[in-house]
């Protein structure tokens, strides 16, 4: 990986944990599911019109943007909504174990031992983890992020061939164009009234969905898309993933003032451990 693609592969972890910890306080005013139809919408209100239309690659888009956008999305944040940021901003971090079980079954990727082994050690922090105190009674919401995580993992199975082919701008614009008016009208069905809530947010609020909208989905998946279109994935996930938890933590704990348990330090310790054997683990040559 050159020094170009590591600065800017270096971004997408700085802002990305960092949006994810500010979302939650949004989350006073606007259900999860609006909030992330907002950041979509306004992604694709900035973005669409610099890109022709994808002839040829619409239909791949729409159903990458249902797994990658619309149901991860839904379940991750609705599942931060109901646990503190900082347990949820390492739970995330299963994106990298369930990568490379969605990798072998659908792309036929063999893993290495030490890939099994870092997966194994991983969902041993994760059990750790889920028995800190501060998420006594949040099954619901462990639960809907892991699974967050994972489809995570499935989309990035979807969006990566295209990030291939697509303008990596490009790609995040129409991704966002489908998905944000699709969450929107889930929301709409399963939170009532969307306008009431758009009457009834603060200005912090709207600031930090035109923060997430405007500035952190154009930039952190750009970056990300653009790298990984030059790269294989075994060089990027260190970089993105191994950031993400210390600037999350970092934020959850200045920002918003939580106060980690024990368990959760020594269980998302314990995650990293996993995580880093498994990205660090280069491919097999054929």
């Amino acid at each position: 990986m050159t020094i170009k693609d590591t600065l800017i592969a270096s971004l997408v972890p700085i802002f990305l944990g960092f949006g994810f910890v500010i979302a939650k306080p949004a989350m006073d005013f606007f259900p999860p599911i609006l909030l992330m139809g907002l950041r979509f919408s306004f992604a694709a209100l900035i973005l669409v019109w610099w890109f022709p239309i994808p002839v040829g690659f619409l239909k791949r888009i729409f159903i990458a943007s249902l797994v990658a956008n619309t149901l991860q999305y839904s379940l991750t944040y609705t599942g931060l909504n109901f646990i503190d940021a900082s347990a949820a901003v390492l739970l995330v971090q299963t994106e990298v174990p369930f990568g490379v079980i969605f990798a072998y079954f659908m792309l036929k990727e063999k893993p290495t031992v030490r890939s099994i082994i870092g997966i194994t050690i991983a969902f041993i922090g994760v059990y750790i983890l889920t028995g800190s105190p501060n998420l006594d009674s949040k099954f619901i919401g462990v639960s809907l992020v892991i699974i967050g995580s994972a489809i995570w993992s499935l989309g990035q199975v979807l969006v990566k061939p295209l990030s291939k082919e697509i303008n990596p701008l490009a790609l995040v614009a129409w991704l966002a164009l489908f998905s944000g008016p699709i969450l929107m009208t889930i929301s709409a069905i399963l939170d009532g009234n969307t306008f009431n809530y758009f009457k009834n947010a603060n200005l912090e609020s709207w600031a930090i969905a035109v923060y997430l909208g405007f500035i952190m989905q154009p930039i952190t998946y750009g970056c990300f898309y653009y790298v990984l279109k030059n790269n294989p994935m075994y060089k990027v996930l260190p970089i993105v993933t191994m950031g993400i938890p210390l600037t999350g933590l970092l934020a959850a704990i200045f920002i918003l003032g939580e106060k980690p348990t024990t368990e959760l330090f020594i269980g998302g310790f314990i995650i990293l451990i996993g995580v880093v054997m498994i990205v660090y683990t280069k491919p097999k040559k054929n």
